[in-house]
């Protein structure tokens, strides 16, 4: 390999100190900041020169002393888990399937359904929030159509019933009390609340947010199906392979450096929901949509608690690497 000698060395860093520069000022910056505000008491309306050193309460507050900021913190990681949980496989999954249909050489019109398909992804949430909200009202489009296809009227009220799914489940065949080994607590929430699944609330957000983020994972799964070369289909196909052997001995293993940035891209944004949360929930109702993203703005914007906002943004943080080094060593495993 040749090396880089004499004054080709510091030409290289003159061309990317601006890019350096921007991001030391603009990212590695406000990090570092943000880490130091997590162990001061500040409010956000002094300056923050003036705040006090408050060490490792603002994590204990959330971590190990009980009272209301550890069980709020509790639901919202209980919440956003659920959401992880049933978007990221929904959105993964259709974007996969969207990906397949475009890029199948028999549709006519693929220019007009990858732009139909992307679409939603380019419009504003907010604006998307609203139009949901019209769509799951007691007298929206949801109920009507399920009122026409089930027997009985439906007026379910989506965006105000906080009760889980898997408890709603349970209450269909006889369960409505916590067994025995359900009745301790983790974090002032109890097993049984951790265990209740998604609220029917949260379900109508990530319902609207599946359906937002699948074009632009579409165009991702896209870009690695047409960078499969073809002459290893044409070769396996002279060989004598299906169709579905090429899919699972061919493609499938070629897509998963796409797969993995599908999967961590959607980790990253799910465990960040605010907009949707805050345009159709407000993190209601009782704390069923409250997700620590939504959290983070309350602590620090409403009850002027900047360190305890900034602790929740870093233990976000942490939970965010755990959950892309395990995928990654699974699909690392999977090689």
């Amino acid at each position: 390999m040749s090396r880089i000698h004499g004054r080709q060395g510091l030409a290289g860093w003159l061309f990317v100190s601006p890019a350096l520069i921007g991001l030391g000022v603009f990212m590695v910056a406000p990090i570092l900041l943000a880490l130091w505000v997590s162990f001061r008491d500040w409010s956000g309306l002094t300056p923050l020169g003036v705040s006090e050193p408050a060490g490792t309460a603002n994590y204990a507050d959330l971590l190990t002393d009980p009272g209301v900021v550890r069980g709020d913190f509790a639901k919202s990681l209980r919440n956003n888990l659920y959401y992880v949980l049933g978007v990221v496989p929904a959105q993964t999954f259709l974007a996969f399937l969207l990906a397949l249909v475009v890029n199948a050489r028999l549709l006519k019109g693929r220019t007009f359904f990858r732009t139909a398909f992307y679409f939603p992804s380019v419009t504003s949430s907010i604006a998307v929030a609203f139009i949901f909200i019209f769509l799951f009202s007691p007298s929206g489009v949801v109920n009507t159509v399920l009122s026409a296809v089930l027997p009985g009227k439906v007026d379910l009220v989506w965006l105000d019933d906080s009760d889980g799914l898997l408890h709603l489940l349970l209450r269909a065949v006889g369960v409505d009390a916590p067994p025995g080994a359900l009745r301790g607590e983790f974090m002032d929430l109890s097993w049984w609340d951790w265990l209740s699944g998604p609220s029917v609330a949260l379900s109508s957000v990530m319902i609207l947010a599946t359906w937002t983020t699948t074009g632009t994972f579409m165009l991702m799964f896209l870009a690695g199906l047409q960078n499969v070369p073809e002459e290893l289909d044409e070769a396996a196909s002279i060989d004598g392979a299906s169709a579905r052997q090429r899919f699972f001995r061919i493609t499938l293993p070629l897509l998963k450096p796409t797969l993995f940035l599908v999967l961590t891209l959607g980790i990253i944004g799910t465990w960040q929901v605010f907009d949707q949360v805050y345009a159709m929930t407000s993190g209601g109702p009782q704390k069923s949509t409250l997700t620590p993203a939504y959290l983070i703005y309350r602590e620090g914007f409403q009850n002027s608690a900047m360190g305890r906002a900034a602790a929740i943004a870093f233990i976000v943080l942490v939970i965010i690497l755990i959950f892309t080094g395990v995928q990654r060593f699974v699909l690392r495993k999977e090689r």
